[in-house]
């Protein structure tokens, strides 16, 4: 009966499901195309008695529209999922993304920057891949110079007939230094931070890269005395109001006299530790009076000007105040090496 007819397809229209356009449009062709499911029941209205035509009619109608709604229904809430994964970046971890923190290295560089800033010291920057004569050179190192051998390098290019011309990877940042002094009068005052190579062997006490922080004032009539107040502010700022100093013998081709700076250990307090080897003295830089050849190749009057320099390590500095015992951490991004510095940050 066609009542019976109607009925079913009603019951399969409003149970209807599809998953993409494809499956949409196969539903719209079997149930609302000229050769459709509905379609076919009007030739069959033709042979319903006239007393039931009416209620056969509306039947039919009600069936066409329900089957009108489902599919719009359908390929409506299709699109919108559709629009909806546009937005969606695939590359996207898919874990929450925490929050991350300063790199230790970057919070002591931070602190060592602030400490020289608010003495007077500006920020000075140089490459990183250089060349001999700033490197050297400059730094009073002759061409064959034994303390040439004090730093193993990585070189980029060699040039045989002129070794001031060979590329390098930068041992230290002197090299900033010697272009600050090249194309600036007196008085400089700089910091000079930055990453610098060495070709060692990678262990827990020495890498192929690491970051120093190099500074240089250039004035009249300045002293070792006003290196050593301005280290030892440098010192108590950094460990503690009752940090103390000594400057011991040292050598470096870009400085006369040269030194080589302890502090007292903060761990035991001077008394003697493991940490310290119970000498209750770390070293942290190495400093002096910048050698006059120095001031003279980088083209600024020795006889009338005087300077000091110093450098220390960022990593050096990092194990003394947090005790991180081996060097490699700093470059190998464990997270939870990382997140132990959440809040120095």
């Amino acid at each position: 009966m066609i009542l019976d007819k109607i009925d079913k397809l009603l019951k399969e229209v409003n149970e209807l499901k599809a998953s993409n356009a494809e499956e949409i449009e196969a539903l719209r062709l079997k149930y609302l195309s000229k050769k459709g499911e509905i379609t076919s029941l009007m030739a069959d209205f033709r042979n319903v008695a006239s007393d039931q035509k009416k209620v056969v009619g509306m039947k039919i109608n009600e069936l066409k529209q329900a089957a009108f709604e489902k599919i719009n229904y359908l390929k409506d809430q299709y699109e919108t999922a559709e629009n909806d994964s546009e937005d969606i970046d695939l590359t996207r971890s898919a874990y929450p993304i925490k929050l991350g923190t300063r790199h230790p290295l970057t919070i002591v560089k931070n602190e060592i920057v602030d400490i020289f800033s608010r003495m007077g010291f500006t920020l000075a920057d140089g490459p990183e891949v250089e060349d001999d004569l700033h490197v050297f050179t400059k730094m009073n190192f002759a061409a064959d110079h034994p303390a040439r051998d004090m730093q193993d390098t990585f070189f980029v290019e060699t040039n045989p007939e002129d070794v001031t011309k060979n590329i390098l990877l930068r041992t230290h940042t002197s090299s900033v230094q010697a272009r600050i002094m090249e194309n600036s009068k007196p008085p400089i005052r700089v910091i000079c931070p930055g990453r610098v190579y060495r070709n060692e062997a990678i262990s827990a006490r020495a890498h192929c890269f690491f970051h120093q922080i190099e500074g240089l004032y250039i004035d009249e009539n300045v002293s070792f005395k006003d290196l050593k107040q301005v280290l030892l502010t440098f010192a108590r700022e950094m460990f503690g109001a009752d940090t103390k100093i000594r400057l011991r013998p040292s050598y470096f081709p870009f400085t006369e006299p040269s030194a080589e700076m302890d502090i007292s250990c903060h761990i035991c307090g001077g008394v003697g530790c493991g940490f310290c080897k119970h000498t209750g003295w770390v070293e942290i830089l190495g400093c002096g009076m910048v050698d006059p050849n120095v001031l003279e190749l980088c083209g600024i009057d020795s006889k009338k000007y005087t300077g000091y320099a110093f450098g220390l390590g960022v990593e050096r500095i990092t194990n003394l105040k947090y005790q991180v015992s081996d060097l490699r951490m700093f470059s190998e991004n464990d997270t939870r090496f990382l997140k132990e510095f959440e809040a120095a940050n």
